[in-house]
């Protein structure tokens, strides 16, 4: 663990307790089972469930962005209404994201990302055959619902169950958000043609994926019954053990912070870095494949361009998380993915189709700022607590900010007809997000800011 990375102090031995007899035993932890203990098998299977939800978050928005063009065709849409389209990501996120800590507190972490897991395969298996724009952005809306809640408790999950390993796990959670971002941009095209050519088929074939997802959710929710009064309670024996560790920071939630969180210079600066970092990434995977297509790259190869922008994200999402844990300060490394995208736009405003694949390679190390966010916000708090506050600020303040982007970027395009100026405002909103990366990247926390209690 990183020296910026402090874990919670063990909880000091009760005076009261008897010298002698039988321990009484701790109460399960929500996620892990025997908190002193937890299985080898049931922590890889907690593992293995926020992986699969992690391939769940990004194929609803990159699998449309392959097949913007027939589905602005078959549902009749403006270039200004398809840019809403684009922005009703950062709108769902935005609003329903700062409900996700209290539906926590309420029903338990893992009971609200397995019902989100819900919400997207229903949204996504009904969004094609909705009838109408209308219904297809109502559908669109239900699965980004889900979306919101696994994008701000996912690292609450990380850094309570896995409080001394949050650069590795949440490393291997953007892998997985990478993985399923770059498979669905690369495979919706081929897979349509395979599928009979529909539009409406490649688009539903996702909400399968997310299926597969809900069922270790639900079978963990099962075995663990009990897990929302054990969530609410600390544990009854003080244990110095990692399984101790986790139901210690389960239970932090419950801890009312003396400091609003609104006061922290750090809090706004990350939500400012999440939220521009967030805007290229949705135009990105909304828009990019229609830049590249009208500057005459074939359709599939478009598709293969964007997934190539996310599949960078792979092994940099695993390594970034790993790499900032190591350092007191995460600045610099803003820095250098900011640059990477100024260079990438810059190529796609004078040469789009000529350095196709180099401004593709480039804007996908440049995209690898939200893990680097998704790091931070575990970093910039020392108690699970803070963590559920600051993911939800920063999300949400971000998403917020990000709303305007993608939409401006349809009007802007409609309205000049090209990418120009679109490409010309992609590029200059990077340069207030290197700014704010290197602010939200210095060594402090959120507690120390605003006088929250550990």
């Amino acid at each position: 663990m990183s020296p910026s990375e402090p874990a919670a102090p063990p909880a000091a031995p009760s005076r009261t307790q008897p010298p002698a007899g039988p321990a009484r035993p701790a109460p399960a932890s929500p996620e892990l089972g025997d908190p002193a203990r937890p299985s080898v098998w049931y922590v890889r299977l907690v593992m293995v469930a926020v992986v699969l939800a992690a391939l769940n978050l990004r194929p609803a928005i990159t699998s449309l962005g392959a097949l913007l063009e027939e589905a602005r065709t078959g549902l009749h849409m403006s270039g200004a209404v398809a840019g809403v389209l684009t922005s009703v990501p950062a709108i769902t996120f935005a609003v329903f994201g700062v409900a996700a800590p209290r539906l926590a507190r309420r029903f338990g972490p893992g009971a609200v990302v397995c019902a989100g897991l819900v919400a997207i395969a229903t949204g996504l298996l009904l969004r094609p055959y909705a009838g109408g724009a209308v219904g297809f952005l109502a559908a669109s809306a239900l699965a980004l619902i889900g979306i919101a809640v696994g994008n701000v408790l996912m690292p609450v999950i990380v850094k309570r169950y896995f409080p001394d390993r949050v650069g590795t796990m949440t490393g291997l959670y953007s892998m997985g958000l990478a993985i399923g971002t770059s498979v669905a941009a690369a495979a919706t095209v081929p897979l349509t043609g395979a599928l009979g050519g529909s539009w409406r088929t490649g688009l539903a074939v996702w909400g399968l994926l997310a299926v597969v997802a809900v069922v270790p959710w639900t079978y963990l929710l099962l075995r663990d019954r009990g897990r929302a009064r054990a969530v609410r309670e600390p544990a009854a024996e003080p244990d110095r053990s990692a399984g101790h560790q986790a139901v210690k920071s389960a239970a932090e939630p419950a801890v009312k912070p003396a400091g609003k969180i609104v006061r922290s210079p750090t809090a706004w600066a990350l939500g400012g870095f999440f939220g521009l970092q967030a805007t290229g990434a949705y135009i990105t995977m909304g828009w990019m494949p229609q830049i590249f297509r009208d500057a005459g790259v074939p359709a599939q190869t478009a598709g293969l361009l964007l997934a190539v922008t996310m599949v960078m994200g792979v092994p940099l999402a695993f390594v970034i998380p790993r790499l900032a844990t190591r350092f007191r300060t995460q600045g610099p490394i803003a820095a250098v993915l900011g640059l990477s995208g100024l260079t990438g736009y810059a190529g796609l405003f004078f040469a789009p189709a000529e350095g196709a694949w180099v401004w593709a390679l480039l804007l996908g190390l440049s995209n690898c700022a939200f893990p680097l966010a998704l790091t931070m916000i575990g970093m910039r708090a020392r108690t699970s607590a803070g963590v559920v506050r600051l993911s939800a600020f920063a999300q949400s303040t971000g998403y917020l900010i990000s709303i305007p982007g993608p939409l401006l970027v349809g009007v802007l395009y409609e309205h000049s007809g090209g990418w120009d100026l679109p490409v010309a405002l992609m590029a200059a909103l990077l340069v207030p997000q290197i700014a704010l990366g290197l602010l939200a990247g210095r060594d402090r926390t959120i507690e120390d800011e605003t006088g929250m209690r550990d």
